[in-house]
C-alpha cells in the first residue's frame, strides 16, 4: 500500500534499492546530497548533480528536465553517510520561472526495483523558494527511512548548500547551474575549490529582470525599485472589506478588488482550498505585522539618531532652536507610525472581511465548536486532511483570529501544559482549576479526532493513574467511545503501554516485511490516541522508557500521544525527559504566547479550541460517534 506523506512525516523503507521519480511540469535541476548524522555535507564531492551525476549509491539526471528518475542504492553509499537529501532547483539565466510558487507543486514518488510504489509526497505551500529539499532518506538504528521534507530556500542553491555546511556554496551553485545553462559558465574544481579563470560568475552578471538575488534571500513581498512595498501573499487575491450595506447588491466596478470568497485558494478539493486559504491568511497577517513593526522600529531609530545629533553640539543644547528640532523629530516619527498604522488597519480590515466569510464555510474538522457545521454533524466516510487545534492572534490584530490547522495524521505528539503560564489576569484561580482545564482541553481534542474519522478508524485510550481526570473525561466515558476504560494505578499504566508498544513493533515489522495485512487478530489496526493525565504520576523508569518509545516511533505507525502534564512535576527526572518535551508540540489550556511563525518569528498568542460554557454540542457529536461504532462492530 502506498503511503501518502505530508510534510515532516517519515515512513520505513522496506528496500534499499530505490527509484525516486520527480515531476514538476517545468524544467528543474535535480540532485542529491550525502550528509553525516547531523546532516552536514563534508564537501562538494558528496553532491550528485548534473555536472557530476554519479556517486556511490546515487545517480541523478545530467540535465534540467520536467521529470526525473533518480536511482538510489542505500547499501552502496559510504558508511559515514546517514542522510541522503534529494534537492530540486529552478535554473537561472533562462526565461523560465524564478520561484516554485509559480510552477505546479512538485510531485515525488519512491518506487522499489520492481516498480512497486512505496511512498509519494507532493511538495505544496511553496512561494518564493528557488530551491528545495524535497525528500530525505535517513539511517536510524540500522534501518533506512524516508522523510517528506519540503524545505525551501528563497536564496536558491547557495542558501541550500550553505545550510548544509558547505563552504563556497555560491561558487558551487554557480557551477551546477552552469552545467545546464548555455554560454560561458563557472566550472567548479572539486580538488582546488575555485572557479575556472575563463568562467563567468553569475553574481557578477545582471540577473534576469525581476530575479531575486541568490546570495541574499529577498524578503517575501520585496518591492521593485521605485514602488511601494507589498507585503501581501503573492499567490492570494487581494480583497477589500465589504462595502456598507446598500438597498440593492451591485457587482464590483471594473478594476476594483473582488469581495472575499471562501475557498478561492488553490487545491483539488474545497477542503484543501480552505486549508490553503487559512494558511494564506496566516501568512498575510504575519507579513502585514512585519511591515508595521519594521516601520515603527525604523521611526524610533531615526528619532533616536536625530535627537543624538541635536544634542551633539554643546552650543545648541539650550534654547528654542534645540527644542524645535526635538519637536520636529518627534512629529516626523509620529507621522511615520501613523502612516504604517493606517496601512496595517487597511490590511486587518481585508483579513477580517475574509475571515468572516471563511469561518462559516469551514468543515467540522476546521471549525470552532460553536460553528453551525457541528449541528448537522454526521460521521464522515473519509478522514480530513487537517485538524483545528485552536486559534492564533497578535496583540495588534485583535479581534482577528486565524485558525491553527495541523495536517493529519499527527506528525508529533501533543503536550497540554497544565503548569503555570502567562495567563490573562483572573483566567484561573489556582493550579487545580488549571489542571482541570488542561484535561478538558485534551478531551475536547480527542472528541474532535473521533468525530472527524470514519467509525472504527480512530480509537482513544486514557491513562489516568490517580483518577484525577474522571470529571473531565465524562463526555468520553459517558458516551462509551473509549477503546477501554481509563487505566489507573501502576499496573494499569504498564498494561496500556505494553499493548501499544507491541502494536508499534508488530506494525513496523509488518510494513518492513511487506506483510501489512497479516497482523494478528488481536492487533487493533485503527489509529490510536493515548491521553496520559498527570504525567509522570504513576510512571517508573520502565514506563517512562516505553512512553518515550511511543512518542518517537508511534506517529509513523498510527499511535499518537497527548500528554497532560506540568513539567515541574517531572523535575526529579532531571534532563532524562528533555528529549520527550522537545518532541511534543506544546499547547496550553489558556491563552499563551509561545508559538513563533517560520518567516519573521512573531510571538503568536495561542488560544485552545474549547467548548463554549453550557454547550452540549460535544455530547451530541459523541452520541453520533457511539451509534456509528455500534453499527461498525
Amino acid at each position: 500500500m502506498t503511503a501518502e506523506l505530508v510534510r515532516g512525516q517519515n515512513h520505513p523503507l522496506p528496500q534499499v534499492r530505490l527509484e525516486i521519480r520527480i515531476s514538476v511540469g517545468v524544467p528543474v535541476l535535480a540532485g542529491a546530497t550525502l550528509g553525516d548524522e547531523n546532516g552536514t555535507v563534508r564537501g562538494p564531492q558528496l553532491i550528485a548533480h548534473p555536472g557530476a551525476p554519479t556517486l556511490p549509491g546515487v545517480e541523478v539526471s545530467g540535465q534540467a528536465a520536467a521529470e526525473h528518475r533518480l536511482a538510489v542504492d542505500l547499501s552502496a553509499v559510504p558508511e559515514a553517510v546517514h542522510r541522503v537529501g534529494v534537492f530540486l532547483a529552478l535554473p537561472i539565466g533562462t526565461t523560465g520561472p524564478l520561484r516554485f510558487g509559480a510552477v505546479p507543486a512538485p510531485r515525488t514518488a519512491v518506487h522499489g526495483p520492481d516498480g512497486t510504489e512505496i511512498a509519494r509526497y507532493t511538495v505544496s505551500g511553496l512561494d518564493t523558494e528557488a530551491a528545495l529539499i524535497a525528500l530525505e532518506l535517513y539511517r536510524r538504528q540500522g534501518a533506512w527511512k524516508i522523510r517528506a521534507m519540503g524545505q525551501g530556500y528563497a536564496g536558491g542553491l547557495p542558501a541550500l548548500f550553505a545550510d548544509q555546511g558547505l563552504p563556497e556554496a555560491g561558487m558551487l551553485a554557480a557551477a551546477i547551474h552552469g552545467t545546464t545553462n548555455p554560454g560561458p559558465t563557472a566550472a567548479y574544481d572539486h580538488g582546488t575549490h575555485r572557479a575556472n579563470d575563463a568562467a563567468r560568475n553569475p553574481y557578477d552578471t545582471p540577473a534576469p529582470e525581476g530575479a531575486p538575488a541568490l546570495d541574499t534571500p529577498a524578503p517575501a513581498g520585496a518591492p521593485t525599485l521605485g514602488g511601494p512595498i507589498d507585503y501581501s501573499h503573492p499567490r492570494r487575491p487581494r480583497h477589500t472589506a465589504p462595502p456598507s450595506p446598500t438597498p440593492a447588491a451591485c457587482p464590483a466596478a471594473d478594476g476594483q478588488p473582488a469581495p472575499p470568497v471562501a475557498g478561492d485558494a488553490v487545491g483539488w478539493s474545497m477542503e484543501e482550498r480552505l486549508y490553503n486559504q487559512v494558511w494564506g491568511m496566516f501568512e498575510d497577517l504575519a507579513r502585514a505585522m512585519a511591515a508595521y513593526r519594521g516601520a515603527v522600529d525604523f521611526a524610533d531609530t531615526r528619532l533616536e539618531r536625530e535627537l543624538d545629533q541635536a544634542l551633539a553640539d554643546p552650543r545648541a543644547r539650550l534654547g528654542d532652536g534645540n527644542a524645535a528640532a526635538r519637536e520636529a523629530a518627534q512629529t516626523r516619527r509620529d507621522q511615520l507610525v501613523d502612516q504604517a498604522r493606517a496601512v496595517l488597519d487597511r490590511d486587518l480590515a481585508q483579513l477580517t472581511a475574509e475571515s468572516e466569510v471563511v469561518e462559516p464555510a469551514l468543515p467540522p474538522a476546521y471549525a470552532r465548536w460553536d460553528s453551525p457545521a457541528w449541528h448537522g454533524y454526521r460521521v464522515p466516510a473519509e478522514p480530513p486532511m487537517a485538524l483545528r487545534l485552536g486559534d492564533l492572534h497578535l496583540p495588534e490584530s485583535l479581534p482577528l483570529r486565524i485558525p491553527l490547522l495541523v495536517r493529519l495524521p499527527l506528525e508529533h505528539g501533543l503536550w497540554i501544559d497544565s503548569g503555570a503560564t502567562a495567563m490573562p489576569e483572573g483566567s484561573f484561580a489556582d493550579s487545580t482549576a488549571l489542571r482541570q482545564a488542561a484535561m478538558e482541553t485534551a478531551v475536547a481534542l480527542a472528541a474532535r479526532l473521533l468525530a472527524v474519522h470514519p467509525a472504527g478508524e480512530f480509537a482513544v485510550r486514557v491513562i489516568d493513574p490517580a483518577g484525577a481526570g474522571t470529571r473531565a473525561l465524562w463526555p468520553l466515558t459517558g458516551a462509551g467511545v473509549l477503546a477501554a476504560p481509563p487505566a489507573t494505578g501502576a499496573a494499569g499504566v504498564m498494561d496500556v503501554l505494553e499493548r501499544l508498544t507491541r502494536r508499534v513493533d508488530l506494525v513496523q515489522m509488518a510494513v518492513r516485511g511487506g506483510a501489512a495485512g497479516s497482523l494478528p487478530d488481536d492487533v487493533d489496526t485503527a489509529r490510536q490516541l493515548l491521553i496520559v493525565n498527570d504525567f509522570p504520576h504513576g510512571f517508573d523508569d520502565r514506563a517512562i522508557t516505553r512512553l518515550r518509545y511511543l512518542a518517537d516511533e508511534g506517529p509513523a505507525v498510527g499511535v499518537h500521544l497527548v500528554l497532560v502534564a506540568d513539567r515541574a512535576d517531572a523535575a526529579a527526572f532531571g534532563p532524562l525527559l528533555d528529549p520527550l518535551w522537545r518532541s511534543l508540540m506544546r499547547l496550553t489550556p489558556a491563552p499563551d504566547e509561545h508559538f513563533a511563525d517560520p518567516w519573521v518569528g512573531h510571538a503568536w498568542t495561542y488560544e485552545p479550541a474549547l467548548v463554549p460554557v453550557g454547550s452540549r454540542i460535544v455530547e451530541q457529536v459523541l452520541a453520533e460517534v457511539a451509534a456509528a461504532l455500534i453499527k461498525h462492530k
